[in-house]
């Protein structure tokens, strides 16, 4: 069944929660309480979603949550799915669901243990690209160029953005993949993948914030979309840290990094050297991708 033959009966989000006009966090958690079921557990570390889904017994979701500390979802999260082996629950998905902040910054040491044992569930990184939920500090997802209030002056982030795949490629997890809200059948295909394989996945989804990134909220799917088009956020999947396979090619002919960057207020005032460095950095980036596609490809044709 396609989350789009779902009907509202089926829903895991309650209306009326606590999310800004447009949130893609919000948009993301909807898409994936759907393709994963009513079976499975959230494990939420302090983050934009930790308000979202409220307060007992006014919660915006239909599963159980946990709350657990800024650094420590990756050892909550092997603690929950150990508890329910241990009552018999074995087919209880376990899915802690984290920021960027709580995965590349504040959380990434409980992160890279929990991977590095092969814990069995799924980690889910909702990107928005810095600390919203507390005033849209800088993260180490900021990319390069991007305002934010805790940058140094002029306010720019300076740097390039941590990339999360690689290290989780470097763990050798059994199954790691991005996705966005604007391509809903890919974002669902991999949830269900992540489901049926045993030990850790990872899942990184990025997530426009209308009011951290300056965009409309109408704009949220378009934002998305721009983001695989340009190559800024290539859509692909790892196993076992070596089969890399891109699952959504990027469109250059057909959008600019310039109509992605315009229609966010946090980029209105980059100039044109900073806008050819995220460019190359973006190429290039995009170009290792591409090989690490093509190594797989003749390894499999020999």
């Amino acid at each position: 069944m396609k989350i789009a033959e779902i009907n509202r009966q089926d829903e895991m989000i309650y209306p009326g929660h606590n999310a800004c006009p447009g949130c893609g966090a919000a948009l993301a958690v909807r898409y994936l309480t759907k393709a994963l079921g009513k079976n499975i557990v959230l494990v939420l570390t302090a983050s934009c979603w930790s308000i979202i889904s409220g307060m007992p017994p006014l919660t915006a979701l239909k599963c159980p949550i946990l709350h657990c500390p800024f650094p420590s979802a990756g050892s909550v999260g092997s603690g929950v799915r150990r508890g329910l082996n241990a009552r018999g629950h074995h087919d209880t998905t376990v899915v802690v669901l984290a920021g960027d902040g709580g995965t590349f910054d504040i959380g990434l040491q409980a992160l890279s243990g929990a991977a590095q044992r092969n814990e069995d569930y799924i980690f889910v990184c909702y990107d928005n690209e810095a600390y919203m939920n507390t005033g849209m500090q800088t993260s180490s997802a900021t990319p390069f160029g991007a305002r934010t209030n805790t940058a140094p002056y002029p306010l720019y982030k300076e740097g390039e953005k941590k990339d999360i795949m690689q290290i989780m490629a470097a763990h050798t997890v059994p199954y790691a993949a991005t996705a966005t809200v604007a391509f809903p059948a890919d974002l669902e295909e991999k949830l269900k993948t992540a489901q049926k394989v045993k030990g850790f996945r990872f899942i990184h989804i990025l997530a426009p914030c209308p009011p951290g990134w300056g965009t409309e909220s109408s704009d949220t799917i378009e934002v998305s979309r721009l983001a695989v088009a340009t190559g800024f956020f290539p859509l692909y999947e790892v196993r076992n840290g070596t089969n890399w396979k891109l699952t959504v090619p990027a469109d250059i002919k057909s959008a600019s990094l310039s109509q992605y960057l315009g229609l966010q207020r946090r980029f209105k005032e980059m100039d044109d050297r900073r806008l050819n460095e995220l460019q190359h950095e973006i190429n290039r980036d995009y170009q290792r991708l591409l090989d690490q596609v093509a190594k797989v490809t003749a390894e499999t044709q020999q």
